[in-house]
């Protein structure tokens, strides 16, 4: 299903998996700092490990059970867990506190920048994330990712899928939910995007979690447009 892109004016992004490869970025770090240290890790599966951390803490605080905490804190605090599980337990302050930064230098997908950039002729880009605002910052400087502003679940101390974000990004872009189009590769952000009135598109990234024998990808549920990647979806919406 697709409708008119001339009525939408803002695209707003989930970035962690779809925009950036959050999986190969931070492997990449962790297996470079466990070298350094003579440890032995399975690379991805701590990256794995480290994010599937990430939705039971934010939950914790979207239910009350936590007060806001930013995501630079929830990572900190899983990884915190997890370093003396894979024997790294040593790391001090400084280097735990630039670890978890590796949240910040994600790098992006082949077809991310290219993309986008096509994509800014047309729309407004901003991200719609999870992730704070420091931390989507310093990852469009080390990426070169061309967005025209940053929002985050930060700025509305309601993370996705909390409808307060979706709807909070429109206003602040000046534009109305149907004049936004969230983009994502997940459909659980999209279904509740569209609750919430804004467009949906979802863009195919089957390569997220790495390459997995018999790996498929998520029914569709009737988006307004789905893509294989950025470029495919500049071309479907005109640009």
């Amino acid at each position: 299903m697709t409708i008119d892109a001339s009525a939408v004016r803002a695209l707003t992004f989930d970035v962690f998996g779809t925009v950036v490869d959050w999986r190969g970025s931070v492997a990449r770090e962790a297996a470079a700092l466990a070298r350094s240290r003579s440890v032995t890790i399975d690379a991805e599966a701590f990256a794995d490990r480290w994010r599937a951390g990430y939705r039971p803490a934010m939950d914790r605080v979207r239910k009350g059970a936590l007060p806001w905490i930013n995501i630079d804190r929830l990572h900190r605090m899983i990884l915190d867990e997890l370093l003396p599980q894979v024997g790294l337990d040593a790391l001090s302050e400084s280097e735990r506190d630039r670890f978890n930064r590796a949240w910040h230098r994600l790098d992006p997908w082949p077809d991310s920048v290219a993309g986008l950039t096509r994509l800014k002729e047309k729309f407004v880009l901003a991200t719609l994330s999870n992730g704070n605002v420091a931390l989507l910052t310093n990852m469009a400087k080390h990426a070169g990712l061309p967005w025209d502003c940053v929002l985050s679940a930060e700025l509305f101390h309601h993370y996705k899928p909390d409808p307060q974000t979706y709807l909070g990004a429109a206003e602040l872009l000046g534009v109305t939910p149907a004049e936004t189009m969230m983009v994502a590769a997940h459909e659980d952000d999209l279904i509740a995007a569209r609750a919430a009135g804004l467009r949906t598109a979802f863009v195919r990234r089957p390569l997220e979690y790495g390459a997995r024998p018999g790996y498929e990808l998520p029914r569709e549920r009737g988006f307004d447009y789905v893509a294989d990647d950025f470029e495919d979806l500049a071309s479907q919406l005109g640009v």
